[in-house]
């Protein structure tokens, strides 16, 4: 049975969180910082406003031993000190459980850190050691005492790459799967999934799924999502890039012909998986700053009308801002420390209040009308500044149509007769729907 088939997927929509940020830890430490700090239950108190948002799934990134933000892992059976030890994933694993939150972890598996124990290991004794078999290393006139020249990850020289083609890798990776899987967690994030060939994936996840048939894997992809890669990796979903960048593009450019494309390639992926979606995420500047507080809604509206398995990244659902830059530290800005607690909405600036509203809204819409999670969409009126479409489900589920409204005048939209206004800005008008200026609306019928 696959996670799809056991049903879960298709009602789970994650939380995602960037540990390390958001206790506070020191991404960049100086002389190691390996003094266990019992941090990561912190998140344990966000966990109801995880609940209030409507979502059940709480996908954390790097936990594990790592030297500085996480990706440079250097073991991956250890929580990294920073953030607490084996006792403080658990407990934070069995408060989700014991409130019907799922939990995705991030799994670095294409590269490790350099200072890793067994890339360590391989430095000082060259190709004789146990471990050289795990790393693609150039041997080639090396002699004992000089640097091993060894891939590494898109130029990173603290990301070392590990042989894909090695049966150890592929053993060592399925052993890390099992061994948290059986510590309860759901299933995995595939870090740079795009960077690792399929078929190695297609060796280590079947694996995995003989002895938990109900996990899932997600594999990032950046540069669009494919159907050939899902059937040659044997992973479950993709990450939605491509609609990502459509969203915010046809926004914050005024082109929403390029969101109608955007969604057109969407649907036709849904022949062979269902995507990762998203409108923010630990890698990319915040949705609040990159289209403006007043057209989050409609950045969310889409997210949660079409198909998918969505996330919401934390401390969007306040609207709160942050831009990624290319530098060192250029990502500090999208993940920040958090509070102790979730603010309350009286302390939310008028517009942050308004996000929080949409958030919940919209997931409330998409839990009353789960076949969304594998819903066809198509555009039906397209201009520069407005957007109608509708995704329906099967015979019996109905449809939802929703209106985006970037200009400056009310917008006018034929909808079925039995069409109700379901969240956002509307109204009905005889047998049209009208939405105002700079506003969205989402109606049901059927």
């Amino acid at each position: 049975m696959s996670a799809e088939a056991a049903g879960w997927t298709g009602h789970v929509m994650w939380w995602q969180v960037y540990p390390l940020g958001f206790v506070g830890a020191e991404v960049r430490p100086e002389g190691g910082g390996a003094q266990v700090q019992h941090r990561l239950g912190r998140i344990e108190g966000w966990l109801e406003h995880v609940i209030g948002l409507g979502l059940n799934g709480l996908a954390l990134g790097p936990v594990f031993a790592a030297s500085t933000h996480g990706y440079d892992t250097v073991d991956h059976f250890r929580i990294d000190p920073r953030l607490g030890d084996l006792g403080d994933v658990d407990r934070l694993v069995a408060a989700c459980r014991e409130r019907g939150i799922r939990v995705l972890l991030d799994g670095v598996f294409n590269h490790v850190g350099r200072a890793h124990p067994l890339f360590r290991h391989v430095e000082e004794h060259g190709p004789e050691s146990p471990h050289a078999e795990l790393f693609r290393i150039d041997w080639n006139g090396w002699q004992p005492g000089q640097p091993v020249q060894a891939e590494v990850f898109e130029g990173h020289d603290a990301l070392v790459a590990l042989d894909h083609d090695s049966p150890a890798v592929a053993e060592f990776v399925a052993e890390v799967m099992l061994h948290w899987l059986g510590r309860g967690i759901d299933g995995w994030r595939l870090d740079a999934a795009y960077a690792v060939p399929p078929a190695f994936w297609a060796r280590v996840l079947p694996k995995v799924r003989e002895q938990y048939p109900e996990a899932w894997f997600s594999g990032e992809v950046i540069h669009g999502a494919g159907a050939e890669l899902v059937k040659e990796s044997t992973v479950d979903s993709l990450t939605q890039y491509e609609l990502w960048q459509a969203i915010w593009h046809g926004i914050a450019d005024r082109n929403l012909f390029e969101l109608a494309h955007g969604l057109e390639r969407h649907d036709a992926l849904l022949g062979s998986f269902v995507p990762s979606t998203f409108v923010g995420n630990h890698d990319v500047t915040r949705i609040a700053s990159a289209v403006g507080d007043g057209f989050v809604g409609h950045a969310l509206a889409v997210l949660f009308t079409v198909a998918g398995v969505p996330s919401v990244y934390a401390g969007d659902e306040f609207g709160w801002h942050g831009v990624k830059e290319e530098r060192i530290g250029g990502d500090d800005a999208v993940r920040p420390v958090f509070p102790e607690s979730p603010p309350g909405e009286g302390e939310l600036p008028e517009a942050g209040a308004r996000i929080l509203h949409e958030h919940r809204q919209l997931i409330e819409l998409r839990r009353r009308h789960p076949w969304l999670h594998r819903a066809h969409t198509e555009a039906v009126e397209v201009a520069n500044e407005a957007l109608v479409f509708r995704s329906v489900g099967g015979a019996g589920e109905g449809g939802i149509l929703t209106a985006l409204n970037l200009s400056d005048e009310p917008q006018r939209v034929r909808v079925p007769g039995d069409a109700v206004v379901a969240a956002g800005s509307g109204s009905r008008d005889g047998d049209a729907l009208v939405v105002p200026e700079r506003e969205w609306a989402v109606v049901s019928f059927g």
